[in-house]
């Protein structure tokens, strides 16, 4: 008989969202898949790569194979499942997705989608985080494109290998408002960001904030060859960024030495 292939799944829009559950759908579509989805109880987007340490965790089942995590964050579901769902066996891949709304740029520092997949490969587990570019106009969103393109591309992992090195993830956004559009390897582009903050009183006059949306303003990054996430979204294709944990600014190390000096 042939080995399942075991796939943990997250998210950070909550347990409920459409782009969890689309996804859920489509990878349970292939042959000889075991899904499990651990997805946090609340939305928790913009959350990074956060731990919870100041207070206890729960699973919470909601389904055959699906539990929501009472109060965590992504990291939280792919580190707890590992520890109490995955004792003896790793996942062979985890997808953390479908968000609603872009994560490019430097967007993915603040990603929680993002960080999903960062805690899959700090254990050494292959890792994708997938997001659906969105039109506000139309808050359900369709999934349908990015359900296509996630199952080509685990499909083709299971059928050969994943293509990244250690602690290196794929990140991948889908095009609004097409249903064919073709894959584009990308690096992440720079954003433009604004401090949008909106001041409110409650009947007791008291101050509260909402912090607001940003537009997407991107640009190329000077000196690089080849497309930008955000470029290739513009022009209606897939964009997939190989994304690398280590932070180091390696070309500016020999600047620092003499600056010490």
């Amino acid at each position: 008989m042939k080995k399942m292939y075991k796939i943990l799944v997250t998210n950070d829009d909550g347990y409920e969202a459409k782009g969890l559950l689309s996804l859920v759908e489509a990878l349970r579509e292939l042959e000889n898949v075991e899904v499990m989805v651990v997805a946090p109880a609340n939305e928790k987007s913009a959350c990074g790569h956060s731990l919870t340490l100041v207070r206890p965790l729960r699973f919470v089942s909601v389904g055959d194979d699906f539990y929501k995590l009472d109060d965590g964050t992504p990291s939280d579901c792919v580190y707890l499942s590992l520890s109490a769902i995955y004792k003896d066996e790793k996942p062979d891949l985890l997808v953390s997705g479908i968000n609603r709304g872009s994560n490019m740029g430097e967007d993915i520092t603040y990603s929680g989608t993002a960080a999903g997949a960062m805690e899959g490969v700090l254990h050494d587990i292959p890792s994708i985080a997938i997001s659906q570019v969105m039109d506000f106009t139309n808050p359900e969103g369709d999934f349908s494109l990015a359900q296509k393109t996630i199952k080509k591309l685990v499909t083709k992992i299971r059928n050969g290998a994943f293509p990244l090195p250690e602690r290196e993830f794929l990140n991948v956004n889908i095009p609004p408002d097409v249903s064919e559009a073709e894959i584009k390897v990308t690096y992440a582009g720079f954003r433009y960001y604004a401090n949008d903050s909106h001041l409110h009183r409650n009947p007791r006059g008291e101050e509260h904030y909402w912090l607001g949306l940003h537009p997407l303003n991107f640009a190329p990054r000077k000196d690089k060859k080849g497309m930008s996430d955000y470029e290739a979204i513009e022009a209606g294709h897939i964009s997939i960024t190989p994304i690398m944990l280590d932070l180091s600014a390696y070309k500016s190390m020999d600047i620092l030495k003499e600056w010490i000096e």
